[in-house]
């Protein structure tokens, strides 16, 4: 059975404790804008998935009653920076397998300030669900004073320089373009413009990464209304419609640990996700006008270029360099301004690219326009590991 996202919404993506709202503030504004966006009222909906990483259990039900108290079966979500997506995919799946006809996808999230910590429980990283995730990066390159995050994609980054040639001026380079694009989003938590020398000029975070490559905590929240094909012609949607044509997720193998940065951060999900994607879809990357991928570092765009056939292992600085992710090159990447500059509330980022996508699909972006597209790309990704790649077609 067909799947088709009919309506989508987001907020602002905020800095955290800049707004005084909360969590069900966000999903009310979010939720309630996916739902007015397809004309569908919330006594419709039959199943809601909610995607978030840091309030407690039920916190979903919390959220959603402000958009009704219907009695629906509320899911709640969490798979690190993946969650979006995951919602995302728990409603294609509720349509797909017949469960329901309308579903509505949420992703929030309520951060604090500051970098994110190595995911450890109380202090113990032992206890970490990515412990044997920096056990590999340390084993590799030791564990220094900088943010844990930070630290294993920056060794990423040295990896693929020291293994391909890859310069700080080609990582920075992912940096200016993201930042340049969310100029034109009025919902990018940042909107300023940099140049690839201020990018490198910026404080480093972790060798190479400076402050300019690397997402921000944020508050947030994006929807997504997904509904079967039956439904798109019983309530008249096919304006709206835009289908999901293929989805996959994938999770570690024995392939993410063999001692690599490159592979531990998930470039092997995300191709094995991608190959899934091509195959079940019959479309392949040359197929795709724009993409929604997750930059949580600028080295992160690099190897999801290469994961996603965008080019050969090894050429995606060079394939930046280029201009080919920007408009005016073959595809553009991050029309929002991406995780760097958009910003990362983890719940809501993957919902937030399904929305974006929408949007550029139906022609509605606005200044940020990508000309003619047709079919769109979703990429997701949140170490533990999971990896979602959603390809779209109006």
């Amino acid at each position: 059975m067909k799947s088709y996202i009919v309506g989508v919404g987001m907020t602002k993506f905020e800095k955290p404790e800049s707004r005084d709202w909360q969590y069900w503030d966000m999903v009310k504004e979010a939720g309630g804008a996916a739902l007015a966006d397809a004309g569908v009222d919330y006594g419709l909906v039959e199943q809601v998935p909610v995607g978030y990483c840091f309030q407690p259990s039920t916190a979903g039900q919390r959220a959603v009653y402000e958009l009704g108290l219907t009695g629906v079966p509320v899911y709640n979500v969490n798979n690190n920076c993946a969650t979006g997506s995951t919602a995302l995919m728990m409603a294609r799946q509720f349509v797909r397998g017949g469960i329901g006809d309308c579903v509505l996808a949420v992703g929030f999230e309520k951060m604090k300030r500051g970098a994110l910590g190595g995911g450890a429980d109380g202090g113990d990283f032992k206890t970490s669900p990515v412990a044997r995730h920096y056990g590999v990066m340390a084993a590799a390159h030791g564990f220094e004073m900088s943010p844990p995050t930070a630290q294993i994609f920056g060794n990423a980054a040295r990896e693929h320089m020291e293994r391909y040639g890859t310069t700080p001026a080609q990582l920075a380079a992912v940096g200016a373009k993201n930042h340049r694009h969310s100029a034109n989003n009025p919902n990018a938590q940042f909107q300023d413009v940099y140049t690839v020398e201020e990018v490198l000029a910026a404080k480093t975070i972790h060798d190479p990464l400076t402050k300019l490559q690397c997402s921000p905590t944020s508050d947030g929240a994006a929807a997504a209304l997904v509904v079967s094909e039956r439904f798109v012609v019983a309530h008249g949607l096919h304006d709206k419609a835009v289908e999901i044509v293929a989805q996959a997720m994938t999770t570690d193998t024995e392939a993410s640990f063999g001692g690599s940065c490159i592979d531990v951060v998930g470039k092997p999900m995300t191709a094995g996700a991608a190959r899934q994607v091509y195959e079940d879809s019959g479309l392949g990357i040359e197929d795709v006008d724009v993409v929604e991928l997750h930059d949580c570092f600028s080295v992160n765009e690099l190897l999801t270029y290469e994961a996603l056939g965008m080019c050969a292992d090894g050429a995606s600085g060079k394939l930046v360099e280029s201009g080919a992710t920007t408009y005016g090159g073959r595809w553009v990447v991050n029309p929002s301004g991406g995780l760097i500059s958009k910003g990362h509330p983890l719940g809501a980022t993957g919902l937030a690219q399904a929305a974006e996508l929408v949007w550029q699909l139906r022609g509605q972006a606005g200044a940020r326009q990508v000309p003619a597209a047709r079919v769109g790309l979703a990429h997701n990704i949140g170490l533990g590991g999971a990896a979602v790649v959603t390809l779209l077609r109006r």
